[in-house]
């Protein structure tokens, strides 16, 4: 029941920092075509199947590394990105990536993901790769406060594509 409730949390919160978000090239967006060629086979029984050519690579991870957590010490302070940091919202701080980019967080030791923004830089203490908002960590379920995570980018049109329409 708590999973649910977290995952309708965050994607509340996603719907509202992504509803009002541009679309970048939406002129592209438009013109979808399928580019999923399917090839037809026939079993031992003569009927006939379809199956695609292209099959499903796992996509090579961004990074894999030591994650930690940060909250009350830094409630109300600016961040990197000049916004006030609330522990409560699904947020990172990481060294390089650009400021809004969008990361999905997958924790090795349980298999739970969750999609940050980054808004902050750090960490800064040790080989860590990112630091999360007490929420996100929360979710994640970090109990000893550094766990090992999985970070993968997140295309902006992916998170908007996957909005239920009217759902704002």
């Amino acid at each position: 029941m708590r999973r649910v409730l977290s995952i309708l949390a965050a994607a509340g919160l996603m719907a509202a920092n992504v509803g009002a978000a541009p679309v970048l090239d939406h002129q592209q967006a438009q013109k979808k075509t399928s580019t999923n060629p399917k090839v037809t086979s026939s079993d031992k029984t003569g009927r006939k199947s379809a199956t695609s050519t292209r099959e499903k690579v796992p996509a090579k991870p961004y990074q894999v590394g030591d994650a930690s957590w940060y909250g009350k010490q830094f409630h109300g302070k600016e961040t990197a990105s000049g916004e006030s940091f609330d522990m409560f919202e699904l947020t990172a701080a990481h060294r390089q990536l650009p400021l809004g980019t969008y990361v999905k967080v997958t924790n090795l030791r349980n298999g739970k993901w969750i999609i940050v923004r980054v808004n902050d830089r750090g960490p800064y203490v040790g080989n860590r790769i990112m630091d999360l908002s007490y929420s996100a960590a929360r979710m994640l379920n970090f109990y000893g406060g550094i766990e090992k995570v999985r970070l993968d980018l997140v295309q902006p049109a992916t998170i908007a594509s996957n909005q239920t329409p009217g759902a704002y």
